[in-house]
């Protein structure tokens, strides 16, 4: 099974982009779930028909009007689907989580979030991402009580360590690298959750997103915020865990590429 995230940053403009990377997954290993963020669009717009004709006839979709907004794809039913974050008041559609059942498979709970950005330590924004933060450990902990074979995955927008940034000096306790963020993270893990990607050697400098300006793909000033967190009943079925860089290289793309997880 493989289990992947992307940040498209508009399905509007790239819905063909999502369905050319589908169909460019090798025939005998394809992807069977794919969580979309940022899709700026509300649910009647999403091209189910597109997805069901490309072999993706299970879909939750969590939309909204040209902001935010969260989906899971699937080749496989969906069950058990939940919105936002449970006890926590937000006009934002930033989380969508359903249970994925495969052929011959225990089913997996997959909560698919597009994170709070906090736009910078100390405003307005950053107390929100950390009080949405707070809820949403208090539900993936619940979630895990109830569904132990758990994938919690998206643009978590925190990059975890040093090593996931392309400056981490120069953007020390900035957004995305301050310790309040990472502490949310390391709370994450401490509910029993492995970063998957970090699970296998890696090259130094990987990322997941790059900034559109100053050829920030090019240079490769990019961050690792992409991520996907599994708990411990699925640790000895990972088999791996990567960016696919190459959809970031194409016209028009999202700053995001594709992080896939193989079970």
């Amino acid at each position: 099974m493989k289990i992947a995230t992307w940040n498209v940053n508009s399905l509007t403009a790239r819905h063909q982009h999502v369905l050319d990377w589908l169909a460019g997954q090798p025939a005998d290993a394809p992807v069977d779930t794919l969580c979309l963020q940022e899709l700026k669009m509300t649910e009647d717009k999403f091209p189910l028909e597109a997805l069901a004709a490309a072999g993706y006839p299970h879909c939750a979709v969590f939309g909204q009007k040209t902001y935010n907004g969260v989906a899971i794809v699937s080749r496989h039913p969906l069950s058990e689907v939940t919105r936002n974050v449970e006890g926590f008041a937000d006009e934002q559609s930033r989380v969508i989580s359903a249970t994925v059942q495969s052929p011959g498979a225990e089913p997996l709970r997959v909560i698919n979030g597009y994170f709070v950005n906090g736009q910078e330590p100390g405003s307005e924004k950053f107390v929100y991402k950390m009080a949405w933060l707070d809820a949403l450990h208090r539900q993936v902990s619940a979630e895990l009580a109830r569904h132990p074979r758990l994938v919690l995955l998206g643009d978590f927008n925190i990059t975890p360590e040093d090593r996931d940034s392309y400056d981490p000096e120069g953007l020390r306790e900035t957004i995305h690298h301050t310790t309040e963020e990472r502490r949310h993270f390391q709370a994450l893990l401490a509910l029993g959750l492995t970063d998957a990607y970090r699970l296998f050697e890696q090259p130094a400098k990987s990322f997941s997103w790059w900034d559109y300006r100053m050829l920030g793909f090019q240079k490769n000033r990019g961050l690792r915020i992409d991520h996907i967190l599994v708990s411990a009943p699925l640790l000895g079925q990972v088999q791996a865990c990567t960016v696919d860089r190459a959809p970031r290289k194409w016209e028009k793309p999202s700053d995001h590429a594709p992080v896939v997880l193989t079970l």
